[in-house]
């Protein structure tokens, strides 16, 4: 996993061939806004967050981020075990200094 800055996020994310952004905050927090393009799977979830992850394609780049950071650096490190890429957004939205759309 590494951690990237808002700039080296958009750059990698627009340059990386099969890259997926996840959001792994919950519902209620996505509902006030989330990244162009992301699919949410909540990391507070437990057996379902694993069970949604399994479900992924290992061969794709995973972008992850979550409120702070910290929630989406966890999802990086849990994903990482099973075989994926990941990135993590340092900050998370919080200082997310992009679009934002409506889920």
């Amino acid at each position: 996993m590494e951690n990237l800055t808002n700039e080296r996020w958009k750059e990698l994310v627009a340059s990386t061939e099969n890259a997926v952004v996840l959001d792994v905050r919950t519902t209620e927090e996505c509902d006030k806004g989330i990244l162009a393009n992301a699919k949410q799977i909540n990391f507070l979830a437990g057996h379902e967050f694993v069970a949604e992850i399994e479900k992924l394609d290992k061969s794709k780049t995973y972008f992850i981020y979550c409120r702070s950071g910290n929630r989406s650096g966890q999802a990086c490190n849990f994903m990482q075990t099973k075989g994926f890429k990941t990135y993590n957004l340092m900050s998370g939205i919080m200082r997310w200094n992009g679009a934002i759309v409506n889920p």
